[in-house]
């Protein structure tokens, strides 16, 4: 018995011991990267621009809060000295899971050391047992993969918290509109000017900041999971995504809803322009064939180009750019991330349409996309 007692003791300490090593700060990746910076329309005409932040991240930029915000303000700082920011008339947007992986925030470095993302979000678990568990057995009964959910689930929270802090500040500093990509969160809502997780399923959506640094009331919701998110993120098919600004009303798409053509026609309020925050993983995809839309049947009208135009054709073609345009919408912004996360991989490059479709080609670069509004 003694012996039992010692041996769990001893695994105990062991365990303790591991759980605080490997926990020195890293250097980040904030002074190693050429931002490109490109405007398109006309400044002199001064109604307000869009600006696309296509930020290149790396698996350390998340090692904590201060290197995460550090890396966003660099595109930030950018911007401002090319004097891109007019007060109250700048709407600022970025790309689709930037917020996601705040979840390995203050982990072990060998979480961001990992080459495989799963090997970084095992650690995670080996770190936080208990609180997975509790999540794994809350999980909602119709999820498919209550082990993602689970991972993502017990850290919204305080996910959602960082993520908050991170943008209200830099929207009240800059003193423009942000829309603050997108981040994995079980169940939000926005209670006095806070975003709250509880108990059930996971949703990937959006917020927008104000220029003041309040949130807006609205939040996004991808209504069409892909393929690979659809077994442990929820799809909310009845939304309205327009949003009233200070330069005409924006409506708001989370990366694949931007296909659906009924996701243009939904809404009371017509919208004035049209911004995508966007993620394609994998890498080397842009310019090869185009598989169809993922998780859900390619309409008819998109059918006959299945494997017979590139991916970077198909996001020009039935995406934002083609699909807006056929509601009368000539302005919008498709922004990708971009970086080296874990062996993920990040595809694609900014898309334009300034009543024509402008198809950036800067791929696996950080970059910032400045569009003057007509």
């Amino acid at each position: 018995m003694k012996k039992a007692i010692l041996l769990i003791s001893f695994c105990f300490i062991a365990y303790f011991i591991w759980l605080k090593s490997d926990r020195t700060i890293i250097e980040n990746s904030n002074k190693k990267e050429q931002i490109i910076v490109k405007s398109f329309g006309d400044s002199l005409i001064n109604k307000g621009n869009l600006i696309g932040l296509q930020v290149f991240m790396n698996s350390v930029d998340y090692s904590s809060k201060e290197s995460f915000k550090a890396k966003i303000k660099t595109y930030f700082e950018t911007a401002k000295s090319k004097q891109l920011f007019i007060k109250n008339k700048t709407i600022v947007v970025l790309p689709e899971y930037l917020g996601t992986w705040l979840v390995v925030l203050d982990e072990k470095n060998s979480v961001y050391k990992a080459n495989k993302v799963e090997d970084a979000l095992q650690t995670l678990v080996l770190c936080h047992p208990f609180d997975f568990l509790q999540s794994f057995i809350y999980a909602p009964k119709d999820c498919k993969d209550k082990i993602k959910h689970s991972v993502f689930a017990m850290k919204s929270a305080e996910m959602a918290a960082n993520y908050q802090d991170i943008f209200s500040e830099i929207a009240k500093e800059y003193q423009v509109v942000i829309v603050a990509g997108s981040i994995l969160l079980q169940n939000p809502k926005i209670e006095d000017n806070k975003i709250i997780t509880r108990n059930g399923a996971l949703k990937n959506v959006s917020f927008v900041f104000e220029s003041n640094g309040n949130l807006n009331t609205q939040i996004i919701e991808k209504a069409f999971p892909t393929a690979d998110e659809l077994p442990f993120v929820s799809k909310n098919l009845v939304q309205k995504n327009v949003f009233k600004t200070p330069i005409g009303n924006m409506k708001v798409l989370i990366c694949a809803d931007a296909w659906f053509e009924d996701m243009y026609q939904s809404d009371d309020i017509k919208a004035d322009f049209v911004v995508v925050p966007s993620y394609s993983a994998g890498s080397n995809n842009w310019h090869k064939p185009w598989a169809g839309y993922s998780g859900f049947e390619t309409p008819n009208d998109a059918k006959n180009a299945v494997n017979k135009i590139t991916l970077g054709q198909a996001w020009q073609k039935y995406a934002m750019a083609g699909r807006a345009k056929n509601t009368n919408i000539n302005h919008g912004m498709n922004v990708f991330l971009q970086g080296n996360l874990w062996d993920l991989g990040a595809d694609g490059s900014t898309i334009i349409l300034n009543d024509s479709t402008i198809a950036t080609k800067d791929l696996n670069k950080a970059a910032i996309y400045n569009l003057w509004l007509q």
